[in-house]
């Protein structure tokens, strides 16, 4: 599947931009079997490690936790995390209830892809009315996304958050908002 979307070693070596994976993540045993996979198929091709840990992006959309040192964090126990850059791995973090929606209760519209399903055929969405709903919500959630109210919406929203400190997301604001 990774050589299909040209996200082999070889490519990754050659990009000019990294590739990021992202999950939502309950403790991180996917992004660790992921990196495993990618770790030995580098190995085996003979690319340049140091060149393709830079092409590597992990996101993991995680539940919202109390901030404190004591906070268990699925990155800081993954030990493969160490061996990338520290701006490769990142989390972005939901309101336990969103997370659990997403994470646990939302319809999906593709298999789950454990990594003990990675090589399965897929078999398509199912074409129950279950499907048929969640399919009518994510092109609902799309639409409002690409109208000037969801953008607003979406800028205004964070507008409260920390990381407005960082240029990235303000310079995302700033395209949310049409400036």
């Amino acid at each position: 599947m990774l050589a299909d979307l040209d996200v082999t070693p070889h490519a990754l070596a050659r990009r000019h931009r990294p590739v990021t994976f992202v999950d939502v993540v309950h403790e991180g045993s996917t992004f660790t079997e992921l990196f495993a996979l990618l770790d030995d198929w580098i190995v085996e091709s003979r690319e340049p490690w140091e060149v393709v840990r830079r092409k590597l992006r992990f996101l993991g959309v995680t539940r919202s936790r109390k901030t404190s040192p004591n906070t268990w964090r699925w990155h800081q126990h993954a030990g493969w995390t160490r061996r990338l850059p520290a701006a490769s791995v990142r989390n972005v973090s939901l309101d336990a209830l969103v997370w659990s929606y997403f994470g646990d209760h939302q319809t999906k519209l593709t298999r789950s892809f454990r990594p003990d399903r990675w090589l399965l055929t897929d078999d398509g969405p199912d074409r129950d009315e279950r499907a048929r709903q969640a399919l009518a919500e994510a092109v609902a959630l799309v639409a409002y996304g690409r109208g000037a109210p969801g953008r607003r919406a979406l800028a205004a929203a964070t507008s409260h958050e920390p990381a407005l400190a960082e240029p990235w997301l303000r310079s995302v604001v700033r395209q949310l908002n049409g400036v």
